[in-house]
């Protein structure tokens, strides 16, 4: 399976290779090094999230809720900022991943120890957490001269010439893959998702790692609230509406499947950033923003088609290459 992962990256790569290429050759202003750092800057969020949703989809589960959790906790401390413009940016700094940590929980909770399901517990705190918003606004945004100038200031600061909202998404990711590649309880997670039963029987937590992955995109959401408020210069209810599924559509294009146990951070990311330069790609080629949803939601259906090959192609190698003898574990049922 790392050989299949590491071919559909290297695809992934060269269609983005093409991708651009073929938009340069359009309008090559998209081309500058201007440009391009205006595309990572603009995807620099969703990356972020897309590891945190990665990490859930490992273990079989779905987190719909990421985008509300952005929303809520942007909306927290754009109020801050404007009721309380002294607040060092420090505390907002803590205080962003601490609500969304508290957010992420609630879904650990309600899916590990309720035994709730995922698509379940998370579309009603989607919905639950963008009500919290309103609740908390009254209806109300918070725009550009509201905020203070530390809060709208620190993620457009650079050093060594890049944004400090890249490099924020740079210790993110890279933290994602050191957790996930070397950490035992990282690796714990393709197990609990790969097979939810042998991982029990050797000992490892479901419960636990199903919690901690919600803790987790939870966390990477709150962050992600201040950087995306910050950045837009805008606090509102809708903020970030349906993003969720863009999120989800990073990681499977970038080959993290669905049922579970299967999925890089390298994939991820690519994943990501095929996303990012359609997005930024196609309005300056003049397309249509409803052939832009055409042209997205075909992407995404045609990476959950070669995942499902890919899988199937995984499980008839599997049982051609088990002995008759081999003692077989019937893999719990999602």
């Amino acid at each position: 399976m790392a050989s299949l992962a590491k071919r559909r990256e290297i695809v992934l790569l060269v269609l983005i290779v093409a991708l651009l290429a073929a938009v340069g050759a359009r309008a090559p202003v998209f081309l500058t090094p201007s440009s391009l750092a205006d595309v990572l800057t603009d995807t620099a969020i969703l990356l972020m999230l897309a590891c945190g949703q990665m990490a859930v989809i490992l273990t079989r589960g779905i987190d719909l809720s990421v985008a509300s959790n952005m929303a809520f906790t942007g909306m927290c401390t754009a109020l801050l900022s404007k009721y309380h413009p002294e607040l060092p940016i420090v505390v907002t700094l803590a205080l962003a991943p601490l609500i969304g940590f508290c957010l992420g929980a609630i879904n650990g909770a309600l899916i590990a120890w309720v035994k709730i399901p995922p698509i379940v517990v998370t579309l009603g705190t989607l919905s639950a957490y963008r009500g919290m918003i309103f609740v908390l606004s009254g209806g109300a945004s918070v725009v550009t001269h509201e905020f203070s100038r530390p809060y709208l200031d620190f993620p457009r600061q650079t050093l060594f010439g890049v944004p400090a909202l890249l490099w924020i998404a740079a210790l993110v990711c890279a933290g994602m893959a050191v957790f996930l590649t070397l950490a035992r309880t990282g690796r714990s997670l393709y197990a609990v998702g790969g097979n939810p039963l042998a991982a029990r029987y050797v000992g490892i937590g479901i419960e636990r790692c199903q919690f901690l992955v919600y803790c987790l995109s939870g966390t990477i959401a709150g962050l992600c609230g201040y950087l995306w408020v910050s950045r837009y210069a805008i606090a509102f209810t809708e903020v970030a509406f349906g993003y969720e599924l863009t999120v989800i559509a990073a990681c499977v294009i970038g080959g993290v499947s669905v049922a579970g146990g299967i999925g890089t951070v390298s994939g991820c990311l690519l994943g990501g950033l095929f996303l990012g330069i359609i997005g930024n790609a196609l309005p300056v080629i003049q397309v249509s923003p409803f052939w832009q949803m055409a042209i997205s939601g075909l992407v995404i259906l045609c990476a959950v088609i070669v995942n499902s090959r890919g899988e199937a192609r995984k499980g008839k190698l599997i049982l051609r290459d088990r002995s008759p003898s081999e003692p077989q574990i019937r893999p719990e049922t999602a």
